[in-house]
């Protein structure tokens, strides 16, 4: 593992996450799922945001905080590890989640809902229906099999035109509801036709180019 000090320097990102404390276990929750939905990643305990390493006074309480989110709030629940290492006599607890291979991850919220969400940038982000879609079949065996409608073909000529369309616009292009809509563009994400794009304020898709 690259030293705290190197990482910290990285910034938070999608594998990376400084927590100066651990207050609220439904906030923890929410960061495992985000973590363990994507490509797994890092929590760095006793680190404030600005990278300033502030070190942990209790690491029992902050792992057992972690433990408890992890089992009670997270389903399936998530199994993180963790490392104890002193940086300028300062204990930082390092959290490492890994990658699920049982997605979607859900965290329960305050209000006792179950959400799903995945890592954008340095943020966990509530996952959309077609995300949740996608992630039900990352590790599925099985694949799909595609035969072009004309659905399909609507799609990818808009897109060679276009660029990029999102779910409102692709199912007004269709004149279908947006659940048909939704199916369609998760079996062409899972084909790797079209690749899915997620920010905070919006998502949209765009045709997967072959080389």
């Amino acid at each position: 593992m690259p030293s705290i000090k190197s990482l910290i320097l990285q910034g938070e990102g999608v594998q990376l996450d400084f927590k100066k404390t651990i207050t609220n276990t439904e906030k923890i929750a929410k960061s495992l799922v985000a973590f363990t939905n994507n490509k797994g990643g890092k929590l760095l305990i006793g680190v404030a945001d600005n990278g300033t390493i502030k070190g942990v006074k209790s690491e029992e309480e902050e792992k057992y905080m972690i433990l408890t989110a992890a089992h009670q709030l997270c389903k399936p629940a998530i199994e993180p590890s963790f490392e104890e290492i002193y940086v300028d006599d300062k204990l930082v607890l390092v959290v490492n989640i890994p990658e699920s291979d049982t997605k979607p991850h859900y965290a329960l919220d305050e209000q006792k809902k179950w959400w799903a969400y995945i890592r954008i940038d340095d943020k966990s982000v509530l996952a959309s229906k077609i995300i949740v879609e996608v992630l039900k079949n990352d590790h599925q065996d099985q694949g799909v099999l595609i035969s072009y409608s004309d659905n399909e073909k609507k799609l990818l000529e808009y897109l060679d035109h276009k660029e990029r369309i999102t779910l409102k616009e692709f199912s007004k292009l269709l004149r279908c509801s947006y659940r048909k809509a939704q199916k369609i563009l998760v079996d062409l994400i899972i084909t790797n036709v079209i690749k899915i794009h997620t920010t905070e304020k919006e998502e949209y898709f765009t045709a997967v180019k072959s080389i």
